[in-house]
C-alpha cells in the first residue's frame, strides 16, 4: 500500500449486499457523471436498494432513475441550523448502509459517512482522502485520468467494477417530451425546423465564450442553414447572459423562453434537439444523458469533461496555457481568439454527420 492508494479488493458477496449509499452533492453536471458508477453498482449488486445523497437543486436529473431507490436531497433552506442538520444526517446513517461511496468527501458527506459508522456500515469507500479524512473510510483509490464520469467510476475498482463506456443516465417521461414538442410548436419551431439548443452561460468567466460570439454563430449558421431553429437556454440568474445573446444574434431563427425553463423542462427540450451547443457546464452533460449530439466551446477547461464517441465533440484554440483549469484569468485569449468564424465550420461539420433531414 502506498501514499496513494488504499484498494486492496474488497470482497463483498452481492446477496448480502442490502443498501448502498452514494454521496454527490453537487454540481449539476458531476451529479449526472454520476449516474454511470450508480449503473455500474447495480449490476454488481442487482438486489440491493441504491440511495443517493445530493442537494436539492441537483435531485430532479436523478427522478425516475431506475436504479435509484431513493434520494436524499439536501434542503439549506429547511436544514437552517445545526442540529436540523444532525437529524437529517442521522436518519440517513440509520438506514443501516451495507457499502457508502463517497465521491466528493464535503462536509455534508463527511456527516452523513461518520454517522454511518455507529450504524455498521463496514465498507465506506471513496478517492485518495487527505490525511484529516482518512479515519472515516475504509478503502480508497486514486481516480484514473480521463473522461469525468471513467475517472469517477475508477473509484469502484476496489469493488471489482470496471467502467465500459456507460453514458450519464436522466430519464424522461413520455409527457414531458410531448411537453417540450407542445412548448416548442408554440415557439415557433415546426417539424420541418432542426432545432438547436443553446448554452451560452458559466459562471466562470474562463469557461464562457462571449455573448456576442454566440450570436454571430447563431446569426452565421441560421444564415448557411435556413432550416435551423436555435433555442436559447439559461438558469437563475444568466437571462441577461441569453438576452445578450438573442440581441446579437438579430435573426428571427434565434428564440428565448419567457421564462427560465426547470431542469427537466431544460432536459426534455435538449432531447428534442439535433444538436446542442454551449459551454462547459450541465447542459452538455444532460445531451450525452439524452441522447443528443453536442459541441462545447472550450475555454480553461480540458477535453476530460467531454464524452469518447464521435456524437459529441468539443474545440478550443491551441495554446500553450491551456487547459489551465482556472477559474480567472486578466486576458482570456483561448476564448477572445476563438472567433466565430473559427468556430462555425466545426459547427457546421458536427451538425452534418449527426442530423439527417
Amino acid at each position: 500500500m502506498n501514499k496513494e492508494t488504499k484498494s486492496n479488493r474488497i470482497n463483498l458477496d452481492p446477496k448480502k449486499v442490502g443498501k448502498i449509499l452514494v454521496c454527490q452533492l453537487r454540481q449539476i453536471g458531476d451529479v449526472l457523471l454520476a449516474t454511470p458508477s450508480i449503473r455500474l453498482l447495480k449490476k454488481a449488486f442487482p438486489g440491493a436498494e441504491i440511495h443517493i445523497l445530493t442537494e436539492k437543486k441537483s435531485a430532479p436529473v436523478l427522478e425516475h432513475n431506475p436504479d435509484l431507490a431513493r434520494i436524499w436531497a439536501i434542503d439549506k433552506k429547511q436544514l437552517s441550523h445545526l442540529g436540523k442538520e444532525l437529524v437529517f444526517y442521522f436518519q440517513v446513517a440509520r438506514q443501516r448502509f451495507d457499502l457508502l461511496v463517497d465521491f466528493q468527501q464535503l462536509p455534508r458527506c463527511r456527516w452523513v459517512t461518520g454517522l454511518s459508522m455507529l450504524f455498521g456500515t463496514k465498507v465506506r469507500l471513496t478517492y485518495t482522502p487527505p490525511w484529516y479524512n482518512r479515519m472515516l473510510f475504509t478503502h480508497w483509490s486514486k481516480p484514473r485520468d480521463g473522461y469525468a464520469a471513467m475517472s469517477k467510476a475508477s473509484v469502484l475498482e476496489p469493488l471489482g467494477i470496471t467502467w465500459s463506456g456507460e453514458k450519464p443516465i436522466l430519464n424522461l417521461l413520455p409527457q414531458e417530451i410531448e411537453d417540450a414538442k407542445k412548448f416548442l410548436r408554440d415557439l415557433g419551431v415546426s417539424e420541418d425546423d432542426t432545432l438547436i439548443t443553446i448554452d451560452p452561460s458559466h459562471r466562470r468567466e474562463t469557461r464562457r465564450w462571449p455573448s456576442e460570439y454566440f450570436g454571430e454563430l447563431v446569426k452565421m449558421a441560421a444564415k448557411a442553414r435556413p432550416d435551423l431553429k436555435f433555442l436559447l437556454l439559461f438558469g437563475p440568474g444568466e437571462r441577461e447572459i441569453a438576452e445578450q445573446v438573442f440581441k446579437s444574434a438579430t435573426t428571427p431563427a434565434c428564440l428565448l423562453p419567457p421564462n427560465m425553463l426547470s431542469l427537466r423542462e431544460m432536459a426534455a427540450m435538449i432531447a428534442c434537439a439535433g444538436l446542442h451547443f454551449g459551454t462547459c457546464s450541465a447542459p452538455r452533460h444532460i445531451a450525452v444523458a439524452v441522447g443528443t449530439p453536442s459541441l462545447v466551446v472550450l475555454g480553461s477547461t480540458s477535453s476530460a469533461w467531454t464524452h469518447p464517441s464521435r456524437e459529441h465533440e468539443d474545440i478550443s484554440l491551441d495554446m500553450d496555457c491551456r487547459p489551465c483549469n482556472q477559474n480567472t484569468c486578466p486576458d482570456p485569449k483561448c476564448l477572445t481568439e476563438l472567433a466565430p468564424e473559427k468556430v462555425l465550420p466545426k459547427f457546421l461539420e458536427t451538425l452534418e454527420k449527426n442530423t439527417i433531414k
